[in-house]
């Protein structure tokens, strides 16, 4: 799904937050799972589900950094995260944002709680965490996110660290 969707608000148009995004594209995604388990296995339609969503973030990744007036970059990415911050949908406690990383943690994600509830934890991962490396990569290939722990997957936290290439070794050291 178009990470640009919008709905018509008092005459004016209005980006939807992604977590209403997310909510819409599971309420379809989950009668697909399932009749993928029955006729593939589980495994199978994780696996298809998962490069649905890979290409998809990609691109999206790609569409956002069209916008981008003077090119996609670190200071521009961390501009963007309104959207997914949009519906209270994340509590956030950022770390570092500079033009060379953006270091936050994730210590409530409305998003994990949305899967479980609608009987989807099993996939949230690929329909939500798995995206960001697609999404950055699409966006602007000299980012790349470290993440080591996510809520949906049983962490207490999700730790995201972004970084331009040239940028990753002195992440360490500083």
């Amino acid at each position: 799904m178009d990470d640009n969707a919008t709905q018509a608000h008092g005459g004016q148009t209005e980006r939807l937050g992604i977590l209403a995004q997310r909510r819409i594209e599971a309420e379809i995604i989950k009668p697909i799972y399932e009749i993928l388990k029955r006729d593939f296995g589980k495994e199978r339609a994780q696996a298809v589900i998962a490069e649905a969503v890979r290409g998809a973030a990609v691109q999206t990744g790609k569409d956002f950094a069209a916008q981008e007036a003077n090119g996609p970059s670190v200071t521009s990415f961390v501009a963007l995260q309104v959207l997914w911050e949009k519906d209270d949908a994340l509590d956030v406690e950022v770390h570092r944002a500079d033009e060379g990383h953006y270091d936050y943690d994730v210590k409530r994600c409305a998003y994990a709680e949305m899967y479980h509830a609608m009987g989807l934890g099993e996939i949230g991962h690929l329909l939500s965490c798995a995206r960001d490396s697609h999404f950055i990569a699409g966006y602007h290939p000299g980012i790349h996110l470290t993440r080591t722990t996510t809520i949906m997957q049983g962490g207490s936290r999700c730790d995201f660290r972004y970084a331009l290439e040239e940028q990753q070794g002195k992440q360490d050291n500083e």
